[in-house]
């Protein structure tokens, strides 16, 4: 199952076909992103690991079979690279075409890898983000 027929420069131009995929309900070009290598691992909110090229497609598939579309704005918490691998973690704040009610935003953190194909995702982990201050019996902000 080889998926890697587009090569991405960076893992900055990787993340954004990863979310122009995912907002397009597109499975092939969202595949495309994907690392084709037995390791990838996509966990969406609430859901079980998916890994594996047939696991994440199948999961994909799923979720943009619905019909539903989403818009995202992402807000970034950190970046960081080393040699040949990239982590973004973001903060995916979520519009669902046609309802105009607030979403609570999903963490996700992205990794990717650069190959002699350029840049590919190996793991997207999406979970519900925490909005609210943690506070202490006595009302006081909490710090740690």
């Amino acid at each position: 199952m080889q998926h890697e027929a587009r090569a991405w420069a960076t893992p900055e131009a990787a993340e954004k076909a990863f979310y122009e995929s995912f907002e397009a309900g597109d499975l092939p070009a969202m595949m495309q992103v994907w690392a084709d290598t037995p390791d990838i691992c996509c966990i969406h909110p609430m859901g079980k690991a998916l890994r594996g090229p047939a696991a994440v497609s199948e999961g994909w598939e799923g979720i943009f079979s619905s019909g539903q579309r989403l818009q995202f704005v992402l807000e970034s918490v950190q970046r960081q690279g080393m040699d040949d691998l990239a982590i973004s973690v973001v903060l995916e704040h979520i519009r669902v075409d046609g309802d105009a009610r607030p979403r609570p935003p999903m963490i996700a953190t992205n990794v990717y890898r650069r190959t002699a194909h350029g840049w590919h995702m190996l793991l997207h982990h999406a979970s519900p983000a925490v909005v609210e201050v943690a506070k202490d019996n006595h009302g006081s902000q909490l710090l740690h």
